[in-house]
């Protein structure tokens, strides 16, 4: 078994849901290396996260960031950290919420995703970010 890690860089300009699946793919170009094997992909923050979800229709990327600014509103007049701006505190319940790691099987060199399957970067922050991912790969060529 093979064993091979990497750190991706993502530049986040609006907050919202945003499609990565080409981002991470373009910066593993050895996962072809990989008959059989297992991404997992760890994001380094507490006010983003990773899920995946439909990467046609960008409705439900939007549907989706509309629904949880719902769920966790900003000045909640409990909050108590709220240092760094009323999108603070939601931004990490949110990353709680939703998570901040994903795995995904590698078959003959490629992401197992399903047809309409998109990896996503949940940006919950108003102000530009730059994210840090750790990409792993474990596997048999």
């Amino acid at each position: 078994m093979k064993c091979e890690q990497i750190e991706i860089n993502i530049n986040s300009t609006t907050r919202g849901f945003h499609l990565i699946t080409d981002i991470i793919q373009s910066n593993i170009p050895q996962m072809t290396n990989y008959k059989i094997g297992l991404l997992n992909l760890f994001l380094k923050h507490t006010s983003a996260s990773l899920t995946i979800n439909e990467n046609m229709d960008p409705t439900v990327r939007v549907d989706l960031e509309s629904h949880f600014n719902k769920l966790v509103p900003e000045n909640q007049p409990y909050y108590k950290h709220t240092l760094e701006g009323p999108d603070d505190m939601p931004a990490h319940i949110k990353s709680s919420i939703i998570g901040n790691s994903l795995s995904i099987p590698i078959s003959n060199g490629a992401l197992s995703l399903g047809t309409w399957q998109g990896i996503y970067l949940c940006e919950h922050r108003d102000s530009k970010q730059t994210r840090k991912i750790i990409a792993t790969i474990f596997g048999e060529g």
